[in-house]
């Protein structure tokens, strides 16, 4: 599959990880429709948190090494939050009533679920008269959850009056909804223009529904519809009502605060209040309302150069490079600028221009060769295009230039780090080595410090100059002990002492900090293998182990529950939200419980799962256990690891497996290395659904099995892609003689790439062959599925005992 992605490197300037490897998230059959779902309104992506800050704290990775997860936050409480707390404990007969009462409605709107899904995802007329005709059908708040799916589809369609009259039906309906049906419903009536409507729902909204999830959203809804209605005073008080509360660290709070001020002639206050809002939260759609207010008001002359320069950093490292090509590039024609100042925005201009692929060494040359910051940055554009036409002695002669003229700077250590990997790339290790060992000799500080140093030390091993790689992985493990590198430091150092050294129980001692802190990660793996063989043969005298490896421990874990509590009506209510196809407000409905913490995410990964949205479920929980990783299968209940390893199709899967002679513990670990089990994935590459066959190898497949008339979107049927993509397994295996490393490189990068590398070995064994695979992203693949493979097996072997111990007991 050899145009799924291009050869690169981690941190490898302009040649980023595979990015963006799944375009799409849906049920197979609904795939097609993608495009045609319009951008998520305001209120939908607030309900789940909102803007560049929110989107940060969703991304939780464990890469190779230690966990880069921090411990979760102590869970603190809003004024607001210790309120809800109050009425929760002070009404447990109502709550219970209203638990049974939503929870009734959900099992009587269980058949919903999948018409309201189909509408949420396509708005179709088949969609809509599907859910039309069940909310005709049932009363209450099966009916409730109905038409608020009609209103939600509505209000996305832009159909306001539909919105509003389904919203109402929904209001009618049922009480427990009433929230979702208001809020909705108002914000329905502002777009479509009846504002006197919209602010009848929302006054009083936080009093009539305190633990709703739209209570921090209310007050800014209600200042815009009260500014539309032309009543700035009012829209006043509806902040100021919510001044104490959670609602004002919001992004849409400061843009009604501003627009209020604004209204209320308070120009000052108000450029003051829309400055910060676009500094403090520059990604969000209201940051670029602000800017657009400050810009009409004259005001845009308040934000200072080092304000503007913020503006760009902030697009420029959110990856939004042509809106920060047009912010540097305002900046550097700014009048009364310095010479430095312009300058610096005219290269930052240029580096928006290569990453967008738009910049030429004539752009560059004439931009002013200057002695500081700005011109080391200019000099390592140039030597970036220099490596991208593959003009090697003019990219030497600009590091050289960088190296006497700036040999501080900070863009010479990003140029090293770009010119290591190139030669990495080549094979030419020795010089790699050198400039990777000048990188972090000169910049120990730099962000690239850690993985110059570890690839120094192993291209180092696999030159066989095993003295000096033994003194670099010692030194990464005392200088880096946290970087993703360090257990391979301490994997390979661990051989040495085998191989070199002849010290085994020096060896253990490095294998058994890796299996402690990194219990299910690929290097744990071939850890306890290690471990296996040195147990063979008797220990040799040694040095004492380095007290150093008594820093590797697994992180802490947080205690987790693996029930639910039966009164919670948030609960109950985000598996009606479900039933109503209305999936961005579960997570939220649910973290409303304000004793949610240990349970929150487990309790909308099973949501998802029970629904079969085993992708979902997954991510969900991701996000809420970053250190699953470095866990033991013992210290996490059973049941967040069935959802964390789950074995959807499993019948499938191990009847395809038994075909092909494969392992069905390897295909379910590549499906869930590849879509997450999601049977519609469609890659930025086009590989399709859960084994991601790229249609050129499915038609292949098809082919071989006799399959006429077969078509693309038949990849998006999970039992016919299993039934191609083992197929398409077992052939790579043949063609590497069974090798699985050798076999799951070729899947993920192309057997033509896997052809190479094996022939620039020879390779120890597969440890050394998967630390030598050149692409970070195919190495990590490997090492993942392996991963997952023995993963899988230790969770099904430790819910096999757990199920004969439990028999026992029982006797």
């Amino acid at each position: 599959m050899d145009s799924r992605f291009s050869p690169c490197f981690l941190h490898s300037h302009g040649r980023p990880v595979r990015r963006g490897w799944r375009l799409s998230l849906l049920p197979f059959f609904l795939v097609l429709c993608v495009l045609l779902l319009p951008a998520q309104p305001s209120w939908a992506q607030s309900a789940s948190g909102t803007g560049d800050a929110a989107a940060r704290s969703a991304k939780s990775t464990v890469t190779k090494g230690k966990s880069t997860a921090k411990k979760p936050a102590e869970h603190t409480t809003s004024p607001a939050a210790h309120h809800r707390r109050r009425r929760y404990v002070a009404s447990r007969a109502a709550r219970r009533a209203r638990t049974a009462r939503i929870r009734q409605a959900f099992v009587v709107s269980t058949e919903l679920r999948p018409m309201a899904q189909q509408l949420a995802l396509l708005r179709t007329p088949e969609a809509y008269a599907g859910v039309t005709e069940y909310a005709h059908r049932h009363a209450g708040e099966a009916a409730a959850a109905a038409y608020l799916a009609l209103g939600h589809a509505y209000l996305l369609d832009r159909r306001f009056a539909e919105a509003e009259s389904s919203l109402a039906a929904a209001r009618r309906s049922g009480e427990d909804l009433a929230d979702y049906a208001d809020f909705l419903d108002a914000e329905a009536s502002h777009q479509g223009g009846d504002n006197p409507a919209a602010e009848k729902l929302l006054k009083g909204f936080a009093d009539r529904y305190p633990d709703s999830i739209f209570v921090d959203q209310a007050p800014e809804l209600e200042a815009s519809v009260l500014l539309a209605m032309n009543d700035p005073a009012g829209a006043r008080a509806a902040l100021e009502n919510a001044a104490d509360t959670d609602a004002v660290d919001r992004a849409g709070y400061q843009l009604a605060e501003g627009q209020v001020d604004l209204a209320l002639g308070n120009v000052t206050a108000a450029n003051a209040v829309l400055k910060k809002l676009l500094l403090d939260h520059p990604l969000t759609s209201e940051a670029q309302t602000a800017l657009l207010k400050l810009t009409q008001t004259g005001a845009a002359s308040l934000l200072t150069v080092a304000d503007l320069r913020t503006l760009g950093d902030a697009y420029y490292d959110a990856g939004r490079y042509s809106e920060a090509e047009e912010q540097y590039r305002a900046l550097a024609q700014a009048p009364e600028l310095s010479a430095m100042d312009r300058a610096g925005f005219a290269v930052a201009e240029a580096a928006c221009q290569w990453k967008l692929k738009r910049l030429t060494p004539a752009q560059l040359q004439a931009l002013p060769d200057t002695d500081d910051e700005n011109g080391a940055r200019r000099l390592e554009l140039l030597m970036e295009l220099a490596r991208d036409r593959d003009d090697e002695p003019d990219q030497q002669q600009i590091l050289s230039e960088m190296e006497t003229r700036f040999p501080r700077s900070p863009w010479l250590a990003e140029a090293l780090f770009s010119a290591g990997n190139m030669y990495l790339l080549k094979r030419d290790y020795p010089k790699a080595i050198e400039y990777y060992s000048y990188l972090a000799a000169h910049f120990s500080a730099s962000k690239d410090a850690a993985a110059a140093h570890w690839r120094a030390g192993w291209l180092n091993y696999r030159l066989g100059n095993y003295a000096e790689a033994a003194r670099l992985f010692d030194e990464q493990i005392k200088l880096y002990p946290s970087a993703d590198e360090t257990v391979s430091a301490l994997y390979w150092r661990g051989r040495l002492y085998e191989t070199q050294d002849h010290y085994p129980a020096l060896a253990a001692a490095n294998y058994r900090a890796i299996i402690r802190a990194y219990q299910h990660y690929f290097y744990a793996q071939m850890a306890r293998e290690r471990l296996a063989e040195l147990s063979k043969t008797a220990s040799e005298a040694g040095p004492e182990p380095d007290p150093q490896l008594d820093q590797f421990q697994p992180l802490p874990e947080p205690k987790l529950m693996d029930s639910f509590p039966v009164d919670s009506p948030h609960l109950a209510k985000a598996k009606l939200l479900a039933n109503a196809g209305l999936n961005e407000f579960i997570a939220a409905e649910i973290k409303a419980d304000p004793d949610s913490d240990s349970w929150s995410a487990l309790a909308e990964a099973q949501i998802y799962s029970n629904y079969g949205e085993t992708f979902r479920a997954i991510h969900a929980l991701k996000r809420a256990l970053p250190y699953a990783s470095t866990a033991s299968i013992s210290s996490i209940p059973l049941i967040y690891w069935r959802i964390l390893y789950p074995e959807p199709y499993w019948e499938t899967i191990k009847t395809e497996s038994a075909r092909y002679n494969l392992n069905p513990y390897l295909v379910a670990s590549l499906i869930r290395q590849e879509s997450e089990f999601n049977p519609a994935a469609v890659s930025y590459a086009n590989a399709y659904g859960l084994m991601q066959l790229l249609p050129v190898v499915g038609h292949q497949m098809a082919r071989e099995l006799g399959m006429t008339h077969f078509q693309t979107f038949q990849l998006l049927d999970p039992e016919t892609n299993i039934k191609l993509g083992t197929r398409y397994l077992r052939q790579m295996l043949d063609k590497f003689n069974g090798v699985e490393e050798y076999a799951l490189a070729a899947y993920n990068a192309g057997d033509n790439r896997v052809t190479d590398w094996e022939a620039a070995g020879p390779y120890s064994g597969m440890d050394e062959f998967v630390e030598s695979i050149p692409f970070t992203q195919t190495r990590e693949y490997v090492e993942a599925i392996l991963r997952n493979e023995e993963t899988y097996k230790a969770i099904d072997e430790f819910a096999a005992a757990h199920d004969r111990a439990g028999m026992e007991a029982s006797k």
